[in-house]
């Protein structure tokens, strides 16, 4: 049975429900990888597995700030860097199940990780250093992460949704870690002015 649905640039959308009904059915073993699917698929994992690693590095980061932070403003921060921790697990989570989905194994490996990923593991001593640090990965990521979804573009729109998500979520990071960077650098100098 055929029904049109809309008059679109490109011409009449036609659904056949048999033809689909028969196409699930034909490479059931494949999931949600339809015989259509138009990315490159042994790249596509190999992208997301390194944007799994870098959650996985941004999370140890954010960590281990949340539990090293010291100086007078440190208590908030660190609640703010646990907030990010906790987030960027979300966003591994997330990843991992879409390289689930596409039959592939999420790479949760810590041998190799920080060759992985694309961000750094970097400590930073102070509260400053730390909060610059996290700022720079978040840049890091924001820059590779708008990279695959320009490469995923139309051939994978769940993939590409699903970084386009992360993404925005990384870029309300940087902003935070912007904020913080100035809030904390003009307390440190009034701080020494006073000390």
């Amino acid at each position: 049975m055929k029904s049109g649905v809309s008059q679109q640039k490109k011409g009449p959308f036609l659904t056949d429900i048999e033809e689909i009904r028969r196409r699930a059915r034909k490479h059931i073993e494949n999931g949600a990888v339809m015989p259509d699917y138009q990315g490159d698929l042994k790249t596509v994992l190999c992208v997301l597995n390194e944007a799994l690693a870098t959650e996985l590095i941004c999370v140890l980061r954010y960590k281990r700030h949340h539990y090293t932070a010291k100086g007078i403003p440190s208590q908030g921060i660190a609640e703010e860097f646990l907030e990010h921790a906790q987030e960027e697990q979300r966003h591994a989570d997330q990843i991992a199940e879409r390289i689930t989905q596409l039959g592939g194994e999420p790479n949760f490996n810590p041998e190799g990780l920080l060759t992985r990923s694309h961000s750094e593991y970097v400590e930073g001593e102070t509260l400053l250093e730390m909060i610059r640090e996290d700022l720079i990965a978040e840049r890091v990521a924001i820059e590779s992460y708008s990279e695959i979804i320009r490469y995923l573009g139309d051939s994978d729109p769940t993939s590409r949704r699903m970084m386009e998500e992360i993404l925005a979520n990384e870029e309300e990071h940087a902003e935070e870690m912007e904020t913080l960077l100035e809030t904390v650098g003009k307390e440190e100098k009034q701080y020494e002015r006073q000390g």
